[in-house]
């Protein structure tokens, strides 16, 4: 493999009543003071090597580290001028673009924290009342997004009236304004505690929360990430990427990923939607990278124009060190794929991997750094990451963090900061992992769901949801986009099913349900254990999960509570009288 990794090595202490601690025994080393540094020391360093790029006509704008140094502290001079400051934040409301980097980063030097937030929010009307609720809470001065003409009425909501709009062209100023005020940076204190950022959680089992993240939870988490994958460190990364900046993962993970190692960030305008995932398969046939992120129906999508394209897979592969797929697990019959690919492509397969961590964590707290052969291995802890596992049932844990990576608290919420944490100091994360194989922890761990998300049966047992919803997902690839489980207080699960829109070409409507044929949804068949891993009972609904409404979150999951709140007279009908849009499981 022409990349290099740091092989797992990984304390295990065991405690009483079944709890574990397991750390990595590697040290951390040095870590930057703030982001800021890594740009200054690359525009020294190599003035002349890309950092951002953005698609313009046929190629791309391409920015260079030195000028986007010397963009950036000028619009922090602007910033600073406008009488922005800690308590004064910048809400973000485009998607990922030049202008949107050069003023996180220009926030960044003035110690103004910036606050990203799903560009839905502002593009769809009925959605825009998630900005209010955000605005009220972080208190903007300012507000930016890339077209201002386009935000006339976002600019001119009651929730945004103190805040001052900014925009890359528009009737306002713009980021060209910010950067001719001219001055110095001269008498700005920016500290390794300094809030970086403000980033909303997903909202999926509460109100969104804002986290305070500081400069030294992202300068930590990213040298630990270059002690496990010290490849980082010889060969910049090349990304070409789409994962929004208002979530942590493509915001804080791959940016800062890119700035720390002095890459280039590539920036692709496709997503991993019907109407979208061509101009990421252009992207990605043009500009090739050295690390590939996305989600599993993102490698999927990949897989099958790679397919149809040998040339293009060859591009793809040749000088890739690393794939890693993120928000689920990737189906293996997706990794099987594209390990044959890439073995056809150059010999020998780039590592292949994921991690784990939440917008708390920075993200990163566990990575699967060495190879592995399966899909859903999330890995072991990184340097300085100290991972509280509590027996939750069987072979099951409920994972608890603790480390420099990890937030200090909530924006604002006293009370649920408190809550989120144990009396030692570990941060409650909500997920579940299991061991791959309990006598060698180096093998690391496999997510196992959100246990908030679990419910009992009326027979006191316990479904583990995350896991059967991906069973059922998988099973349903064809017809069904999403699926709601169902069943507390109930002796059998039931799912809601969020129908693909082959499931819904001809379907009759009766009440907020469609009227299917149960042999679409005859795969559902195959769960035959237990009460807890039988789908008995299914419903489509006739009306997609809504974002205004809050049932599907900014990161476009489901907002499961929500849904079953919202439908509750729909989970009724699943378990009433016999109901034609009840599809009885056994009786297909």
């Amino acid at each position: 493999m022409p990349s290099t990794y740091q092989p797992h090595d990984v304390i295990r202490e065991d405690l009483a009543d079944g709890v574990i601690l397991l750390r990595a025994r590697a040290e951390l080393g040095a870590v930057a003071a703030r982001t800021t540094d890594w740009l200054d020391h690359w525009a020294d360093v190599t003035p002349a090597a890309v950092f951002l790029a953005e698609r313009a006509g046929d190629g791309w704008r391409e920015v260079t580290y030195l000028e986007a140094r010397g963009q950036a502290r000028a619009m922090a001079v602007g910033l600073l001028d406008m009488g922005l400051g800690p308590d004064r934040p910048i809400l973000i409301l485009s998607g990922n673009s030049v202008g949107h980097a050069l003023l996180a980063m220009a926030a960044q030097y003035a110690g103004v924290p910036f606050v990203p937030v799903a560009e839905q929010y502002a593009a769809i009307p009925a959605a825009r009342v998630q900005i209010d609720h955000i605005a009220a809470l972080v208190r903007p001065g300012a507000v930016f997004a890339e077209d201002g003409f386009a935000m006339i009425e976002v600019f001119g909501r009651d929730s945004l009236r103190d805040a001052r709009p900014l925009m890359v062209h528009g009737p306002g100023r713009t980021l060209d304004d910010l950067a001719a005020v001219g001055g110095d940076l001269m008498g700005v204190s920016v500290e390794p505690e300094t809030v970086a950022k403000i980033l909303m959680t997903s909202g999926s089992t509460s109100a969104p929360k804002g986290v305070l993240t500081t400069h030294k939870m992202m300068c930590t988490n990213q040298a630990q990430i270059a002690a496990c994958l010290p490849f980082l460190r010889t060969r910049p990364p090349v990304l070409v990427d789409w994962l929004p900046w208002n979530h942590v993962f493509g915001g804080s993970h791959n940016f800062n990923l890119v700035l720390a190692n002095g890459g280039s960030l590539y920036i692709d305008s496709g997503k991993p939607v019907p109407a979208l995932i061509g101009k990421t398969i252009a992207n990605n046939r043009i500009k090739q990278g050295t690390i590939s992120f996305n989600v599993p129906v993102g490698f999927a999508a990949l897989r099958d124009a790679m397919k149809a394209d040998a040339g293009f897979a060859r591009a793809f592969f040749e000088d890739l060190d690393m794939l890693f797929y993120a928000g689920a697990s990737l189906p293996q019959d997706v990794w099987a794929d594209l390990e044959a690919m890439a073995r056809e492509a150059r010999a020998e397969m780039p590592l292949f991997t994921s991690s784990w961590g939440l917008t708390e964590t920075a993200p990163a707290a566990l990575l699967q750094h060495e190879p592995t052969d399966r899909s859903g291995v999330v890995g072991v802890p990184l340097p300085g990451v100290e991972v509280k596992l509590l027996p939750d049932e069987g072979e099951r844990y409920e994972v608890r963090v603790r480390g420099a990576s990890i937030f200090g608290g909530y924006l604002g919420d006293d009370a649920k900061t408190a809550a989120a944490f144990d009396n030692d100091g570990f941060f409650r994360t909500g997920d579940a992992m299991r061991f791959v194989d309990d006598t060698d922890v180096n093998l690391g761990l496999r997510f196992d769901g959100r246990i908030s998300e679990d419910f009992k049966l009326m027979s006191g047992t316990w479904v583990r949801a995350a896991t059967l919803r991906l069973q059922v997902l998988d099973a349903l690839k064809d017809v069904a986009q999403d699926v709601v489980l169902v069943g507390e207080g109930h002796s059998e699960v039931g799912a809601l099913i969020v129908p693909a829109p082959g499931l819904r070409d001809g379907a009759v409507e009766a009440d907020g349900a469609l009227l299917v044929e149960p042999a679409l949804l005859a795969a559902l068949a195959q769960f035959r254990g237990g009460s807890a891993a039988r789908i008995a009972r299914v419903m489509v609904m006739a009306v997609p999960p809504s974002m205004p409404d809050g049932e599907v979150t900014a990161k476009g999951n489901l907002n499961f509570a929500r849904i079953k709140a919202r439908r509750a007279g729909l989970v009724d009908r699943l378990y009433g009288e016999r109901d034609p849009a009840v599809i009885l499981v056994g009786e297909i």
